[in-house]
């Protein structure tokens, strides 16, 4: 690991902003001593860039692309980093991602469930939810959760975590994210070990925190913007 500073403009300065911003979410609803663990989503940015990230403190990393996060999570294997997938997971990718990563934020059907067991490596999930009406967007239904759940409760080397979910652009975060507490409840009646809430992102973390979020995945506001897709 390099001794250098960060380099990147505004980056420590964006990375203060949000800490003391989830400081203050988490004091205002009386989670001072509770606060979410920050994912620090690094979609596009080079390794360079997360080790600046480690340097500041960064020990959660977010990716959502096998292709980037990979080569990346090799590059910086000697990092104190718990790698997080977040994007949608193709079934034919699990295990690799299962070799690099510690949880996998978006399961959202019975055969990635399968996909990721057959890696045989421990891996912490969660089910991810769609908030929508389109059954096109990421996530199961909610009424599907506990079946889904129950898929992962007898797979072999999964830990179901809670549940995952992110805010439709159509409706107030803060009443999305009530909706998903609601749901990580009942989740509990068949997985009372699964007591986590994946959400909240750059523009609504507040209101995620104010409802019960234990998992933040942030990007831009630290990062600032991304660069191209290669």
């Amino acid at each position: 690991m390099s001794d250098a500073g960060p380099t990147t403009p505004g980056l420590a300065e964006r990375y203060a902003a949000v800490t003391e911003g989830i400081a203050e979410a988490s004091r205002a609803a009386g989670r001072a001593d509770d606060p979410p663990t920050l994912i620090v989503v690094t979609k596009f940015h080079s390794a360079a860039l997360v080790r600046e990230l480690v340097q500041l403190g960064v020990r959660h990393v977010g990716e959502n692309r096998h292709q980037d996060a990979g080569p990346k999570a090799a590059e910086l294997a000697g990092e104190p980093l718990t790698w997080h997938f977040v994007g949608q997971l193709q079934s034919n990718k699990a295990k690799a991602v299962a070799q690099y990563a510690s949880a996998v934020h978006s399961v959202d059907r019975a055969s990635l469930v399968t996909a990721l067991a057959k890696a045989q490596t421990p891996l912490e999930v969660f089910i991810e939810v769609n908030l929508t009406d389109d059954p096109g967007r990421g996530g199961v239904a909610p009424d599907a959760v506990d079946a889904l759940a129950e898929a992962v409760l007898t797979a072999e080397h999964l830990s179901l975590q809670g549940v995952m979910a992110v805010a439709p652009l159509d409706e107030e975060p803060r009443a999305a994210f009530a909706r998903l507490r609601g749901i990580s409840e009942r989740l509990r009646a068949i997985a009372p070990a699964a007591t986590r809430i994946s959400a909240g992102m750059s523009g609504d973390y507040a209101e995620a925190i104010a409802e019960g979020a234990t998992h933040l995945r942030i990007g831009t506001a630290i990062t600032g913007k991304r660069p191209a897709p290669l």
